[in-house]
């Protein structure tokens, strides 16, 4: 079958396009895209600054998606509502057969790697296809987005009294943030705008949000804060310098979670690091069982996603529209309906 797409042929610059479907492959599944999350890769896909990218591209791997029809067993049925988890791995793998689907070796992230959502109707392999059983199609767009932060805070075993720092207030920080337990005065989250500060307050209820840079040293702020250093500290930024400064904020025995990246090097000063033991992880992706973890999460009502989307705009508008979007100050996320 022929569709429309919209294809972002370069930098700053969405074309529409007619593009050609064929038929589930055994395992696999037809859907039919409902709502697309606007992802911080797709903004900076967008803007020509997105690492491992190539052009043109059908962005799209925040997906909500019906199913319409389906090749090979499952329990899954033509109307019901899916999350889309957009890793598709090599199952033999090295990585993939110890568990780590998220980061296999051969990984394709759709709107990345390969082209997305930003269609009408997709085929997908089956095991990637997550049922909700209340979720709105609102919420399942917000499904992968999520699972970014539940896998970081799954990496990090974050433990009871511990003290935690997130650093970025934009949706990744917020995913992170939204599933450390017991949040109030042993969470803070540093970022450099009010705005996304005052939505951490609100909606998280966290203990100490920071400006950075109007309150002093963070390091001194977070001693007032705290008593100390935080014993966790999340970086959702992927921004080199807020990477860096990790090193110097983390407590004796902490650990440091990188969940943003950018292009380049790492460095660290190597007596500092020995001398507080630290422990530095990557987190990348997510899980299948963690994209179960946060669907259930978001209909046990653990987890309020209302709050979090601010603009909306129909597929076909996406070539006119999407700049003016991504580029309002006042935006949290946006989602595309189809």
């Amino acid at each position: 079958m022929t569709q429309p797409e919209i294809v972002l042929a370069e930098p700053g610059r969405f074309e529409r396009r007619t593009g050609t479907l064929p038929d589930p492959s055994p395992g696999e599944a037809r859907v039919r895209i409902r709502r697309i999350g606007v992802c911080g890769t797709d903004i900076h896909a967008y803007y020509g600054r997105q690492p491992f990218f190539e052009y043109p591209r059908l962005l799209g791997h925040e997906l909500a998606a019906e199913v319409v029809a389906v090749n090979g067993a499952s329990d899954l049925n033509p109307g019901e509502a899916v999350a889309v988890e957009p890793y598709l791995n090599d199952s033999a793998s090295p990585a993939s057969r110890k568990g780590k689907t998220n980061c296999c070796e051969a990984l394709r992230v759709l709107g990345v790697h390969c082209d997305g959502g930003m269609r009408p109707e997709l085929n997908l392999p089956l095991t990637k296809l997550h049922r909700a059983a209340s979720a709105s199609l609102d919420q399942l767009a917000l499904v992968e987005m999520l699972c970014i932060g539940r896998h970081a805070v799954n990496r990090a075993r974050v433990e009871p009294g511990e003290k935690v720092l997130v650093l970025g207030a934009g949706p990744i920080g917020w995913s992170v943030t939204a599933f450390l337990e017991g949040r109030g005065e042993r969470v803070a989250v540093a970022d450099l705008n009010e705005s996304r500060l005052a939505f951490c307050r609100e909606a998280f209820g966290v203990g100490r949000t920071i400006r950075v840079g109007s309150e002093g040293g963070l390091a001194e702020t977070l001693r007032d804060h705290f008593g100390g250093l935080p014993d966790v500290i999340f970086d959702a930024t992927g921004n080199r310098g807020s990477m860096l400064s990790t090193f110097e904020l983390a407590a004796h025995g902490g650990r440091i979670v990188f969940v943003g990246l950018f292009q380049g090097e790492v460095v660290f000063d190597d007596p500092n690091f020995h001398r507080r033991e630290l422990t530095v992880m990557s987190s990348r992706n997510a899980t299948s069982e963690e994209f179960g973890q946060v669907i259930a999460a978001m209909e046990s009502g653990v987890v309020d996603t209302e709050p979090w989307i601010t603009h909306r705009m129909a597929l076909d508008e996406v070539p006119e529209r999407f700049g003016k979007v991504v580029s309002d100050p006042a935006l949290r996320k946006a989602v595309v309906e189809v």
